[in-house]
């Protein structure tokens, strides 16, 4: 369940999504299988070929990718998040959802 965002904003990231665009979408969230987790950023690129050059620059793997629809993205949550966002210059991110440091974790990479 995501919460903590404006509709305006997952309209947004998901027109970038499709327009081919590198689209980063941080939210609250809950996930029994993750309890202590409490945000997720979703990178998201309708070009998987973009997508996958992009998460190798990070140390993500292609197989970690959720092809979720029309809108495949990889879900960072933990340290993983938390030095992504940072490296993307995405400060403004960390701030609003309070992200701190916690274990990596990738929800596709189980």
């Amino acid at each position: 369940m995501a919460f903590g965002i404006k509709r305006e904003e997952l309209v947004q990231w998901k027109k970038d999504v499709e327009n081919g665009k590198i689209a980063f979408l941080t939210h609250y969230w809950v996930d029994e299988r993750f309890p202590t987790m409490k945000t997720v950023t979703k990178v998201g690129c309708c070009d998987v070929e973009k997508l996958v050059a992009w998460g190798k620059k990070h140390g993500l793997k292609r197989e970690w990718i959720d092809f979720h629809e029309k809108y495949p993205h990889f879900d960072l949550i933990g340290s993983f998040q938390k030095d992504i966002l940072k490296a993307e210059g995405m400060l403004e991110q960390l701030h609003r959802f309070k992200i701190i440091k916690s274990c990596s974790f990738h929800l596709n990479g189980r």
